[in-house]
């Protein structure tokens, strides 16, 4: 008995909407990354993409729990001295609410190349509409 390894051009991929309309933020990122790494395929393997295309929706309504809207930090660095920016989680989602998800995500896959050619596949919108209807994706149901 030989141990199945999935090849890339073999993986078929499909397309998902994820609607973060009052779901926990966490919660959200939990369901893209297994979509977006292949964990829900039997022919998961895990030094290959073999993931789907994930489409999220209504970022902005994402829910933080407890005092995190106001309490939770987002730190980046602009390389220059004295250039390190903090922001809340409340003026994030009023200035690029789709960054919170896409950050949750990132943290959620592997840190190299392949998760970086995971992330590609993940697509965040603040608002409902999206422009890949002609895909036709179906839509994911977090419980």
């Amino acid at each position: 008995m030989k141990t199945f390894s999935a090849k890339a051009q073999d993986v078929e991929r499909k397309w998902w909407v994820i609607d973060a309309e009052g779901k926990v933020l966490g919660r959200v990122a939990v369901e893209a990354a297994r979509l977006l790494r292949g964990k829900h395929k039997p022919i998961f393997t895990s030094h290959v993409d073999t993931g789907d295309f994930v489409v999220v929706i209504n970022a902005e309504k994402a829910v933080l729990t407890g005092n995190k809207e106001n309490m939770k930090q987002y730190v980046r660095y602009t390389g220059w001295v004295g250039g390190q920016k903090i922001e809340n989680a409340r003026s994030l989602r009023a200035r690029k609410p789709e960054r919170m998800i896409e950050g949750a995500v990132r943290g959620m896959i592997p840190h190299n190349r392949l998760g970086r050619q995971m992330m590609k596949k993940l697509k965040v919108y603040a608002g409902a509409e999206h422009p890949h209807e002609a895909q036709s994706p179906e839509a994911y149901a977090i419980s």
